[in-house]
């Protein structure tokens, strides 16, 4: 399954705008030659902005069964570095300008303002025959990990969010996440398929140029994580007037309960759907959905599984549950569960080693209807004086009473990090509402985060 190879059917809709608008055609031809100059199946790696030349390289490798490994253009050198030492690709897809890769890598094919460089070093890769992609698991641009994609789990994929946001070909989504993330990249998938128009900026949605962009090519859809959707609420997206917009979409993360009422409000009364979502780079993207209608009546939900999909609940010892309200690790069966890991080349010759079962590491609980609901990560929880804590909980709690916290720790020793002066009034809370004494409340400056929006837990000081 290779949906790319279909795209000329959709001949000269608009596949893409950027500064001018491609058609499928002409975008399926500079696509080709791209990936022809990299010739047979090897291994390229994609240093990706939200770029013309970064989307037409990617899709240029699916098409000709290249195996791109998608990067974000900004990773220094030296990380950049070992991961070619790691996994030795024959080319890298990357911007003219990049001064170190000039010096060690001779030019074979520019298009825009990107080259294929070609290394010095040839390397026959032994690559399995499912093997279509590999993404980072976190973002983490220098971690030598990560997950590898097949044919079919990028397209099965596509399929189900085609299918639940009932994308059509009039739909216009604008780039508001990095592409070598899977969600953003779900996002140019799942349109594609469709013949679909992708508006293509790198502008931050705290820029007027992506607003005006929006309303000028009329975008019809954009995805964000709650970093996003927390950023949009700082500018009073309920003001905005943007006729065009008819789909939200939010993932990466759960997104407060205030936050979740309000957008869910908001996109009501301006007539936009809003659809929270979850998954995992592990499961190629997306695994579950809520309705927009049940965003009030379900307001933390994840949802139910997507088209094709299955979610269920297990305890400790490996067993089912069936029981509404009983907590136990989220498992997700479908299609688009990944083939495994890889970590060098050693592992691209790897077969499926999930068989299309994903242990997601999260805990949850289903309620009576169905729908469910996340509570935490197993590796969320630590012991305080015997007693089991989830770090997830206890945010969610000083967040209800209006402190902007993240918690971190190990056992007997919750850590909690506040951005505001007020250490005292979380001490009294968690004392009163939780009965803990071995904690620590530390105000930061900052809550360090990847470019995905998301929190580095591990880059909180000690």
């Amino acid at each position: 399954m290779n949906n790319f190879k279909q795209l000329e059917a959709f001949g000269n809709r608009t596949a893409v705008y950027a500064e001018r608008e491609y058609s499928y055609t002409e975008m399926a031809e500079i696509a080709d030659a791209i990936c022809g100059a990299a010739g047979g199946r090897t291994l390229v790696f994609c240093l990706c902005s939200n770029n013309k030349e970064s989307l037409f390289g990617y899709v240029g490798f699916m098409r000709g069964h290249v195996v791109p490994v998608l990067l974000d253009a900004s990773i220094p050198m030296d990380r950049l570095q070992r991961l070619m030492d790691l996994y030795k690709p024959a080319y890298i897809w990357a911007s003219s300008d990049h001064q170190d890769l000039s010096a060690i890598t001779e030019s074979s094919f520019v298009f825009g303002d990107y080259t294929l460089f070609q290394c010095p070093a040839f390397f026959q890769h032994d690559l399995d025959d499912q093997l279509a992609l590999l993404l980072s698991t976190s973002g983490s641009t220098g971690s030598p990990k990560f997950v590898r994609l097949s044919y079919e789990n990028i397209f099965a994929n596509a399929e189900s969010i085609k299918e639940y946001l009932d994308i059509k070909a009039d739909d216009k989504p604008i780039t508001t996440l990095p592409m070598n993330y899977s969600y953003g990249l779900s996002i140019i998938n799942s349109h594609f398929i469709c013949g679909a128009t992708v508006i293509v900026t790198d502008a931050s949605i705290l820029k007027k140029e992506f607003w005006d962009l929006c309303k000028e090519q009329g975008a019809t859809t954009f995805g964000g994580v709650p970093f996003v959707y927390e950023m949009l609420d700082r500018l009073k997206f309920e003001a905005f007037d943007l006729p065009s917009l008819k789909k939200l979409t939010q993932a990466g993360g759960k997104l407060s309960p205030d936050l979740s009422v309000k957008f869910a409000e908001a996109c009501d009364r301006k007539g936009i759907q809003f659809f929270m979502m979850y998954g995992q780079t592990e499961a190629t993207a997306r695994m579950s959905y809520l309705p927009p209608g049940k965003n009030l009546e379900k307001a933390g939900s994840i949802g139910v599984a997507i088209p094709g999909g299955e979610l269920l609940l297990q305890d400790d010892m490996g067993n089912k549950i069936t029981a509404p309200h009983v907590s136990g690790e989220l498992i997700y069966k479908g299609p688009n569960v990944s083939l495994g890991y890889a970590e060098s080349l050693a592992d691209l010759s790897k077969k499926d080693e999930n068989s299309g079962i994903l242990h997601t590491g999260d805990l949850a609980y289903v309620d009576e209807d169905g729908y469910f609901f996340i509570t935490g990560r197993l590796k969320r929880i630590i012991k305080v004086a015997g007693s089991r804590i989830s770090l997830d909980e206890v945010e969610g709690l000083l967040h209800e009473h209006g402190h902007e916290c993240v918690c971190a720790g190990a056992d007997d020793r919750l850590s909690i990090y506040t951005l505001q002066e007020d250490r005292l009034q979380i001490k009294k809370i968690i004392k009163g509402k939780l009965n803990l004494k071995g904690f620590e409340v530390i105000r930061i400056e900052r809550i360090p985060r990847n470019g995905f929006g998301k929190i580095l837990y591990s880059e909180l000081p000690k």
